[in-house]
């Protein structure tokens, strides 16, 4: 597998298939090519970041973008909608329909966050940025035609997100995971338990992720490097551990604010605040109480 330091622009993965990944966030962006044109996975974290995005992919020279996907709704996958959508003349800007709701309720309380925090200049880039929603969405799934090849859009699952989405580029055996999967060192390889994510549901999502894969298959994550299906086996079965606990210990009658201290996790508890309340709250009241005796 080739090399993939940051900021070097984009580095071919498999047959006319390329990622960039960037220093800012650690995020990772996807570029397919076909006859017709260039499919490209995330969009990165502004219009700034978006344009620098863009002079790289023409620097390929592989052809015209024609059509977008955004892997989830967050504002780093997300915030470049606009640029490609004036650079590229008819391209289709693809989304998982619940993100698709949530992408401008969500993006704007990043943004005015960001308008408050000025330790980092790109603060100001991400709070100035125009929020565009694509305005072709899906349910399960949807096929991306470029021509000699088809991109398959699915959405398996909720986990790091309700609306997550993989795309998968079959004739390379090469999928694209957004933060369903992570291997970056920015969270040091712990999946993003964020204050939207669905905790109980992910192992059951990776399940089906993994279902898509084969032996060999190459799977980018939304931040880092590269991985294998082995990798992605191995991080359904410590998110699946952390889903079971969270079962196990509410079972228990353990409250919710007490559970990160009653037991052993897969993963650092500072990284876990998150998916503890909303474990919790997934779970029906009759499964956060001890049984009548």
């Amino acid at each position: 597998m080739p090399e993939f330091p940051h900021e070097t622009g984009f580095t071919e993965l498999a047959d006319r298939v390329w990622i960039a990944r960037y220093e800012f966030l650690d995020v990772n962006v996807g570029v397919v090519a076909g006859e017709r044109g260039l499919l490209v996975v995330d969009t990165h974290a502004s219009e700034v970041e978006a344009r620098r995005v863009v002079e790289q992919v023409r620097r390929l020279g592989a052809g015209e973008v024609v059509a977008v996907v955004n892997t989830h709704q967050h504002f780093d996958h997300t915030f470049g909608n606009v640029v490609f959508s004036e650079e590229y003349d008819g391209v289709q800007l693809f989304i998982h329909e619940t993100a698709a709701e949530e992408l401008v309720t969500a993006g704007s309380v990043l943004q005015e966050q960001a308008r408050n925090d000025d330790t980092d200049p790109r603060h100001a880039d991400i709070a100035a940025t125009r929020i565009l929603v694509p305005e072709e969405t899906f349910s399960s799934a949807r096929v991306v035609d470029l021509g000699d090849r088809i991109v398959e859009l699915v959405h398996p699952g909720r986990g790091h997100t309700g609306g997550d989405a993989v795309v998968r580029v079959p004739d390379a055996d090469v999928l694209f995971a957004g933060d369903l999967v992570e291997e970056s060192a920015v969270r040091s390889g712990v999946p993003g338990f964020g204050s939207d994510c669905y905790p109980l549901d992910w192992p059951a999502t990776l399940e089906l992720v993994t279902a898509m894969l084969a032996a060999n298959s190459l799977v980018v994550p939304g931040h880092g490097l590269p991985v294998d299906r082995e990798f992605v086996e191995e991080q359904r079965e410590a998110i699946g551990m952390v889903a079971e606990t969270i079962r196990d210990l509410a079972g228990r009658g353990v409250p919710a604010d007490e559970a990160l201290g009653a037991t052993e996790w897969p993963y650092p508890t500072e990284e876990l605040a998150e998916a503890v309340r909303r474990g919790y709250a997934q779970l029906p009241r009759s499964a956060r109480s001890l049984p009548l005796l």
